[in-house]
Formats: structure tokens, C-alpha cells, sequence
């Protein structure tokens, strides 16, 4: 699995942008995949997550009913719509691959791969 964000950039509050991530690997859809982010001083935290069939997602509180989660296990790529963007959202995001159980998918230790991040700054 090698992983590789995009889809970052400057945008007005009230705004949205599309994060994308590839993998180049040939196993993709065997991975639970998630978005954490990290805000300058923070630490990382979780931002959502996907089944490795698309089924299943979780968000954290903050982003509910404005971001959007979604793989395309065909083309290698997860993706996270984020609409309605407000300053706080601001951090570098990256995108990460895990194995392990779906009850663990919120805790950075168990995700084995991860991207390059990609920054989103939202302007006030």
C-alpha cells in the first residue's frame, strides 16, 4: 500500500473541497481506510473512516452532516467531501490504511499505512 493525498487548498468559510487517495498498491479494497487531521500545535486526531466495502462509516462529531467519506475500490481511491468548511477545520489532512477490526478504527496506533497529508486552510 503506498498511499498519496490530494485535493487540499485555500478556501472561503462556508466552502468545499474533495480530498482524494490513491493507492498504488494492488490491495486496496482488503484495508479500512480513514482521514485524520492535525491542526498546527495539535495533536492528530481522527476524522472518519470507511468499511472496505463502503457499507459501514464513522465521523467524528464536528464533521457530521458536512463531510462525506466514499471509496471507489476499482480505481484504488478513498475520497472525503468536505462541504460547509468553517476555520476550524484547518490542519493538514492525511489519509490512512489499516487491517485491523472496524471497533479499533479511531485510534492512530493500529493504521499501518499512511499519506503525505495535504493541507486545507479555511479562511474567515
Amino acid at each position: 500500500v503506498q498511499l498519496q493525498a490530494s485535493g487540499g487548498g485555500l478556501v472561503q468559510t462556508g466552502g468545499s473541497l474533495k480530498l482524494s487517495c490513491a493507492d498504488s498498491g494492488r490491495t486496496f479494497s482488503s484495508y479500512k481506510m480513514s482521514w485524520f487531521r492535525q491542526a498546527p500545535g495539535k495533536e492528530r486526531e481522527f476524522v472518519a473512516a470507511i468499511s472496505v466495502n463502503g457499507g459501514t462509516t464513522d465521523y467524528t462529531d464536528s464533521v457530521k452532516g458536512r463531510f462525506t467519506i466514499s471509496r471507489d475500490n476499482a480505481k484504488n481511491t478513498a475520497y472525503l467531501q468536505m462541504n460547509n468548511l468553517k476555520p476550524e477545520d484547518t490542519a493538514v489532512y492525511y489519509c490512512a490504511a489499516t487491517l485491523a477490526i472496524w471497533g479499533t478504527r479511531r485510534l492512530r496506533s493500529v493504521y499501518n499505512y499512511w499519506g503525505q497529508g495535504t493541507q486545507v486552510t479555511v479562511s474567515s
